[in-house]
């Protein structure tokens, strides 16, 4: 099955779980910091999606595929108990994520830091930094096998631009108590077609896999926000509000483990502890952009505005 079967597979049966559900590696910094105590005030990690929110995300999880992306292929970079967008300049304070893209990612990247940096990602000009929190299986850390940023014209793709250098947000919700309080994020099984907010239990020859989908619509001013989410909207079927008013692709991340079965649990936090039994259902993800942006913006208008499917190089694959 095409991988872009398979994610159109995948989205459908998400958007029914979201409707029967309510709506080379550095390891510096490594696990040392899994258990963090001192009380720290986690709330930024804590989103509520509205029921419209929710029904939107499901619309863009089934949406078919327009013809309209290009993509980067990376690979873990490093992990630390860091956090660049939420607790900037704070080293070890955040639960443990898996960095993908720059190596030079740490609590202090910056703009500027970030575009000093190199990348393990293909193209070597996406110098952005994304990272997730750490699986676990049977308390063990593993890193995935290959993390795949889609690029998507999914909202009025003629419309699109490119994200602006520096702009940041995070998706999903770290501190959810219930599968239904995490829509941005599905589970599945490379080449089945079921899904769920929680992890799944892979049979073998089937490895375990993760979308996460980030919203299309910005407010064409801010490249942050306090809670690092009100900059960004999600579209509403191909209509962005006229609060976010701005077309921008939809980043999904595509990320693969070398894993099957269960004992699986993420970094994450619980009473404003930071932990690594926290379930799949709170999985999330940051975006920190610093792709060189003269080769962004060629691929925006030479792949999502003009329609076409483009491979890592920014040329069209398919049409």
């Amino acid at each position: 099955m095409s991988p872009f079967l398979r994610r159109l597979l995948a989205g459908a049966a998400a958007a029914l779980f979201l409707a029967t559900a309510g709506c080379t590696t550095d390891r510096a910094g490594d696990d040392a910091h899994a258990v963090h105590h001192a009380g720290v005030n986690h709330r930024a990690h804590a989103y509520t999606y509205t029921k419209a929110q929710a029904a939107a995300i499901a619309v863009q999880a089934a949406a078919p595929l327009r013809g309209s992306e290009f993509r980067a292929d990376c690979f873990s970079s490093h992990r630390r108990g860091d956090d660049p967008i939420v607790f900037p300049g704070q080293a070890g304070r955040s639960h443990i994520h898996e960095f993908y893209g720059n190596r030079t990612a740490n609590a202090s990247s910056t703009l500027q830091s970030l575009s000093a940096g190199t990348t393990n990602c293909t193209p070597a000009t996406d110098l952005s930094s994304y990272w997730t929190p750490t699986l676990y299986r049977n308390g063990a850390a593993v890193a995935p096998e290959r993390v795949t940023v889609y690029y998507q014209g999914i909202t009025d793709h003629t419309r699109a631009v490119a994200h602006p250098r520096g702009l940041r947000y995070v998706v999903g919700n770290a501190l959810a108590t219930s599968p239904d309080q995490n829509p941005a994020a599905r589970w599945s099984c490379v080449g089945r077609p079921e899904s769920g907010r929680d992890f799944m239990n892979c049979p073998p020859g089937h490895k375990l896999e993760n979308y996460l989908d980030f919203p299309t619509c910005w407010d064409g001013k801010n490249l942050d926000s306090a809670n690092h989410r009100d900059h960004m909207a999600y579209a509403v079927g191909q209509t962005c509000p006229s609060s976010h008013p701005v077309v921008v692709p939809r980043l999904e991340l595509l990320i693969t483990w070398p894993v099957t079965g269960g004992g699986l649990t993420l970094a994450g936090t619980r009473g404003g502890v930071n932990v690594t039994d926290a379930p799949g259902y709170t999985f999330h993800g940051d975006f920190f952009n610093a792709w060189d942006q003269a080769e962004l913006e060629r691929r925006v208008r030479d792949c999502i505005v003009a329609g076409y499917i483009c491979g890592t190089d920014g040329r069209p694959i398919q049409q």
